[in-house]
């Protein structure tokens, strides 16, 4: 049997997901706070048909050997946190992280981080994410607040319509060594990993961590018009590898009729 076939469906499997990873990039463009992903690949093993440096007849080395690669995997789906274009709300509650740091919500007792900073109130006045997280740290925003005020170093506070400070707090972002470590769990939420370290607390404006805008919202940072060039280069080497595919079965039909 060719090795080519197997080499070659192994090239449409790694299509299929590049495909994949594309596609949802695709879907998430006007996810808030969502980061795109690029599916990684590496060549498999090699058949060693003659080896280079092996001694000759002659006395001498062989220069270049001879080696057939079987394909290739996939290795990674790799996320990218660069910063996405901000969209102007003029929502007290909407805020946008300018820099490095993610938001950190409570998920039923469990720390998650996230950059979509779309929040809400629930019926007790806590601020939340849109399924019902709540922000960290916690706060309850009285009945009486006029207006909401959030300063670019976090700190959040409650006014009444005199101006007066009802309630404050200061919000915390938080950083990660490697956040493409980060396991995504979906809902614009992440989990930290042993690849992503431990999160790292800090003020918002200080030690490389970002500030805080208010009044807008992160939009994604997939690229449209390099997701469709990506999209028809995957195409377009799936068709070559199912070329590839029939090619060595044309190949196997003419070998299989030398004798009749």
């Amino acid at each position: 049997m060719m090795r080519s076939l197997w080499t070659a469906a192994t090239g449409m499997v790694a299509q299929q997901l590049n495909i994949d990873v594309i596609s949802n990039n695709l879907a998430n463009v006007n996810t808030i706070g969502f980061k795109k992903s690029r599916a990684e690949f590496e060549d498999l093993m090699y058949q060693n048909l003659k080896i280079a440096g092996s001694p000759t007849e002659a006395g001498g080395r062989i220069p270049t050997g001879m080696q057939v690669g079987m394909g290739v995997k996939p290795t990674t789906v790799h996320k990218f946190f660069t910063q996405g274009d901000f969209q102007n709300t003029n929502n007290p509650l909407d805020m946008v992280i300018e820099g490095d740091g993610f938001f950190q919500v409570d998920v039923n007792g469990e720390s998650a981080y996230t950059r979509a900073g779309a929040f809400k109130l629930d019926n007790e006045g806590r601020v939340v994410t849109a399924n019902g997280y709540v922000l960290q740290p916690e706060f309850t925003v009285p009945v009486e607040t006029a207006n909401i005020v959030v300063t670019e170093n976090g700190h959040m506070a409650a006014l009444d319509k005199n101006g007066e400070e009802l309630a404050a707090t200061d919000i915390t972002l938080f950083n990660f060594i490697n956040p493409a470590g980060m396991k995504s769990v979906g809902k614009n939420l992440y989990i930290p990993t042993e690849a992503s370290g431990d999160a790292n607390e800090g003020t918002p404006g200080e030690d490389n961590t970002g500030t805080i805008a208010q009044g807008f919202i992160e939009m994604s940072n997939v690229e449209i018009v390099d997701e469709m060039v990506a999209m028809i280069v995957g195409q377009r080497a799936y068709e070559i590898n199912s070329k590839a595919v029939t090619t060595s079965d044309q190949m196997l039909q003419i070998a299989n009729q030398l004798k009749r």
